[in-house]
């Protein structure tokens, strides 16, 4: 399992050393939630913390775009050079034209799915987009419990990339810790992304880390 730990629950007063710390901690992304306060009620970062970020990251980006205007957000962050930008479809009127222009700006594009979104949305969307991201939580804020049935929608979307796109990975952000990473890992997802179980790990971000590595 790779993980990406969500900066969203990090000590924003202490961002840089947050940021080194899991990157020495082996994590293999760093999952950054950008809200505009529109799509989801709430509000959190802009390019200017995001690049401070970057500066402070060994591990690539993975940013998750959670808002309307998503052309903007894109022209915003692609100079920052992320590993993945991924977009709400249901934020979306043309994902396939974004996720083309993504891809053009050297990124790999990615596509979430809302708890309640089927992934038979996005069926025909699998062959242009190198990974899909399944919000086990409703998005907005952290800290929220695990919603079991994203699980199963997790084995029926990797079905479909089975057919479609054999090497689109799926990825699972919400509610992850070591109570439920095996049962996600055997739903066949590949990246998980957390937030609160790591930043605030009695144990520190490494033995979070290292727990969801199975």
């Amino acid at each position: 399992m790779l993980v990406a730990p969500s900066i969203l629950s990090a000590d924003f007063g202490n961002l840089a050393k947050e940021v080194e710390a899991i990157c020495k901690a082996e994590c293999d992304f760093v999952h950054v939630d950008v809200m505009d306060g529109h799509f989801v009620p709430n509000l959190t970062i802009g390019p200017v913390v995001v690049e401070a970020v970057a500066k402070s990251a060994t591990k690539p980006l993975d940013i998750h775009l959670m808002v309307e205007d998503n052309n903007f957000f894109v022209d915003l962050f692609a100079p920052l050079k992320p590993h993945f930008i991924s977009f709400h479809i249901e934020s979306e009127r043309h994902p396939n034209r974004l996720a083309q222009k993504i891809k053009n700006l050297g990124i790999h594009p990615a596509i979430v799915l809302n708890p309640h979104t089927s992934p038979s949305q996005i069926e025909y969307l699998l062959e242009y987009v190198d990974m899909v991201l399944l919000m086990s939580v409703n998005p907005g804020f952290g800290g929220q419990k695990f919603i079991p049935n994203v699980l199963e929608k997790a084995m029926v979307l990797k079905e479909f990339i089975l057919k479609r796109n054999p090497n689109c990975l799926i990825e699972i952000d919400g509610g992850v810790s070591n109570k439920n990473i095996y049962a996600i890992k055997n739903a066949g997802v590949d990246i998980a992304v957390a937030g609160s179980y790591i930043f605030k790990h009695p144990k520190g971000v490494k033995e979070a880390i290292n727990s969801l590595k199975v």
